[in-house]
């Protein structure tokens, strides 16, 4: 058996390439792995699909054929030539595999490296092919792993305690104002590019209403169609209204001339703190008043630059994590197989009849001309009583209950240490937290 990954990622394929190998559906990822699964050299299949990457995770009998199958039947659905797929995809086999698959749930594989989203992503295509029975023990036995070691990474390292975009240094500043908390409060987002849904995200994420404001009113609308969460759409036209009437702004247009001029800025009786994170700038300098902060790219580059540092060395700590989880992983893998468990039983009651045997004739309890009678019962007698937990253990070893199974046996049989923590180790939530609030769009107070 092993394990195979095709990945089509922002690292090797540009994002023309990843709209058309994306499943954008639960739906899309069940029709294919159908497809994949009728193959008779793969056991079990899991696709990941997200806007910076594609992942098909396979546990198969052999790889390089496989591999042309999975191209031809991903050809077939992307309507793209074998070739250039064969071109972008990055193949990982067994060890190089799991280490890949390490280090994307730990977001060291990220766009922005410490990121927390890919977790949830990855948990929800686990349900998806689980649910559906299209992975069972050997790619189970990978994410109760992959989901220990994304969160040892977090526990022991700061890799996501540090911003390292504009548009989330953007926001970690406007906390600073709101007693590190911002939720409930509404923002503005000037614009529906990239940045904007990079600001937009990181804003919903701390519990903020936003307010989408574009020209292009249908491209706002498929951005918050996209988002979802408290988020809604206005057109252009309402910008001015706008400005003079929440506390927080983040704008990240593309204009090549200001967006928001002074003539726009009405007296008003609070605070207001707007962040300019476009290049060039969207508002015009003289906007700053009294009670108008106004920050810019330069203001805020010094911290992104210094963020992206530290997460760098942050990262080195996490590889090593995920190296050391990548061995216990195989090593653990070894601990797993039925025929060294059944033997290590046997010569366990073998040892202890012989044991009895010979304190039995120690004491006199046995003539010794009996004894070899006597062993050949006692053999018999334990053979049979551990002819049935043999065939049951036999039986599951396929089965994704087998490794607590057998973890259960190695602890109550003392095969190997530390074997009853490792039997709670194997339980695994895969269902993704969904916190999605009911409140309206209305600013928690100006």
């Amino acid at each position: 058996m092993n394990y195979l990954i095709m990945s089509y990622s922002h690292k090797n394929s540009d994002l023309a390439i990843r709209e058309k190998v994306a499943f954008i559906s639960d739906e899309k990822k069940i029709e294919f792995s159908k497809k994949l699964l009728k193959y008779e050299a793969i056991n079990e299949v899991m696709i990941i699909s997200t806007c910076n990457r594609v992942e098909i995770l396979a546990s198969v009998k052999e790889c390089q054929e496989t591999l042309k199958y999975i191209f031809y039947e991903l050809s077939e659905i992307s309507n793209m030539p074998v070739g250039i797929l064969e071109k972008k995809a990055e193949i990982y086999e067994d060890s190089a595999a799991i280490h890949h698959i390490f280090s994307v749930a730990a977001s060291l594989d990220s766009v922005v490296i410490g990121e927390t989203q890919i977790v949830g992503q990855i948990k929800n295509a686990f349900k998806v092919g689980f649910d559906n029975g299209f992975c069972s023990q050997k790619i189970a036995r990978v994410m109760h792993h992959t989901f220990r070691c994304a969160a040892a990474v977090r526990s022991s390292t700061d890799i996501s305690s540090t911003a390292v975009s504009v548009s989330s240094v953007a926001v970690n500043k406007a906390k600073e104002f709101f007693d590190g908390n911002l939720a409930g409060f509404s923002a503005l987002v000037i614009g529906a590019g990239e940045m904007s849904r990079i600001c937009a995200e990181y804003l919903i994420k701390h519990g903020v209403n936003v307010i989408i404001i574009s020209r292009n009113i249908e491209k706002a609308q498929r951005l918050v169609d996209e988002l979802g969460g408290t988020t809604i759409a206005e057109d252009f036209s309402r910008l001015e209204e706008f400005i003079n009437k929440y506390r927080l702004l983040f704008s990240a247009t593309s204009a090549k001339e200001y967006v928001i001029n002074n003539k726009m800025v009405k007296e008003v009786d609070f605070e207001r703190y707007w962040f300019d994170i476009a290049v060039p700038r969207d508002i015009q300098e003289s906007c700053k008043t009294k009670n108008i902060q106004l920050f810019t790219v330069d203001d805020l580059k010094d911290v992104v630059s210094q963020n992206k540092i530290f997460r760098e060395k942050q990262a080195g700590i996490a590889f090593s994590i995920i190296g050391k989880f990548t061995m216990e992983f195989y090593k653990w893998l070894q601990t797993l197989q039925v025929d060294p468990i059944i033997k290590k039983m046997r010569d366990m009651a073998k040892r202890s009849a012989q044991k009895e045997l010979d304190r039995a004739l120690k004491k006199g309890f046995l003539p010794k001309e009996q004894k070899d009678e006597v062993e050949k019962i006692l053999h018999q007698a334990f053979n049979s009583f551990l002819h049935k937990p043999t065939q049951n253990l036999k039986k599951v070893a396929k089965d994704p209950e087998f490794d607590t199974i057998v973890q259960s046996f190695q602890y109550l049989f003392d095969i190997n240490e530390n074997q009853k923590k490792a039997i709670n180790m194997y339980k695994c939530e895969y269902h993704m937290e969904q916190d999605m609030s009911n409140s309206s769009l209305q600013p928690k107070e100006k």
